[in-house]
């Protein structure tokens, strides 16, 4: 399929460049700043929230912050739970792409968002983000009053890396017994990372592969040596540790034997997204579980969609789609979605 211009400029102003010249923060800082642009320079602009508030989540491994959306305030809502994408190593809550779509979705799924700023690789290797997303998790639904949310309406969503830990946090929630959620809503996601775990990964983007690699060594094989990278191959390190870890449920949903008993799924999936293969799969298997699942896929699209919606329709319509997806299920459970002062209509399409 030939890619739509905005979709084409898009890619070909993407850095090729490697940056192992760069320490690991130097890099953070680098592809933070370079995230921000390309959102300025494609994203639509951000929508005025009633009130956004960080908090301070205490975990095992100490205080997650949150950052909480609401499209109103004094009455109790019901709440998505949202977890960022870039590689378990990159991003943040208050990145401008995530706090985009957060706003999004809070206005029109009528929810409280609450972003998880969970801890990065490889300074905290798998399955720490796991662990902290579940201590917030179970904070939130075990404190209700204190968040003003509805405890028995309450979806996760995540994207790529992120959709990665959503899926992770249900099998991890099923194994525990809770806490329960209504929907994981998982937006191109990375579901096994055996894949990415030596050279020769199925992608004909090499770049876009070697990227992947190393990324699933930080976040399997935990820190990298100390200074600067230069003179590392991302794609050599790693070794019978990473794939003993990749082949582990929480890090691969797709090896888990049994997905029976997850919540509802809504699956997003690109086109044009080598990842495309691991959420068709995983939504045959749950499926085939009789997990209740809806898959969308979306032509001509790209792993980066979410940075394109102020110069792409079908970007929009994907933003649409996932709000919708999850006032849906909020609406099916109970919950009461609200619109809050001055927020547009429901999606209708």
């Amino acid at each position: 399929m030939t890619l739509a211009a905005p979709v084409r400029a898009f890619l070909d102003g993407a850095l090729r460049e490697p940056l192992d010249f760069l320490t690991l923060e130097e890099q953070r800082q680098f592809m933070r700043h370079l995230s921000d642009l390309n959102y300025l320079r494609y994203g639509r602009r951000p929508d005025p929230v009633a009130s956004v508030v960080d908090h301070a989540v205490p975990t095992g491994a100490g205080p997650v912050r949150v950052r909480e959306y609401r499209p109103s305030t004094g009455r109790p809502l019901p709440a998505h739970i949202f977890l960022h994408g870039g590689g378990w190593w990159l991003g943040a809550v208050d990145e401008l792409v995530n706090d985009a779509m957060c706003r999004y979705r809070c206005l029109r799924a009528g929810c409280a968002v609450l972003a998880i700023d969970y801890p990065l690789a490889p300074r905290h290797p798998f399955p720490a983000a796991v662990d902290a997303a579940h201590a917030v998790l179970s904070h939130v639904i075990g404190n209700p009053g204190m968040w003003d949310i509805d405890p028995g309406s309450v979806s996760v969503g995540g994207v790529s890396a992120g959709a990665n830990l959503v899926a992770a946090l249900a099998l991890k929630c099923r194994a525990e017994g809770g806490p329960h959620t209504i929907l994981q809503l998982l937006e191109v996601p990375v579901l096994d990372l055996t894949r990415w775990c030596a050279p020769g990964a199925p992608d004909p983007d090499r770049h876009h592969a070697d990227e992947l690699i190393a990324a699933v060594n930080r976040y399997l094989d935990g820190p990298d040596p100390s200074g600067p990278t230069a003179g590392t191959d991302p794609v050599a390190r790693g070794g019978e540790r990473v794939r003993e870890r990749a082949r582990a449920p929480l890090a691969s949903p797709l090896a888990a034997p049994d997905l029976s008993g997850l919540p509802p799924a809504h699956i997003m999936t690109a086109e044009m997204d080598p990842l495309r293969v691991d959420g068709e799969l995983y939504a045959r298997r749950l499926a085939e579980a009789g997990v209740a699942v809806t898959l969308r896929p979306c032509p001509g699209a790209i792993h980066g969609v979410s940075f394109l919606t102020r110069v792409w329709p079908p970007a929009r319509q994907w933003q649409r789609s996932a709000a919708e997806a999850v006032r849906r299920a909020h609406e099916r459970t109970g919950g009461a979605p609200h619109r809050g002062k001055g927020a547009p209509p429901w999606p209708t399409q």
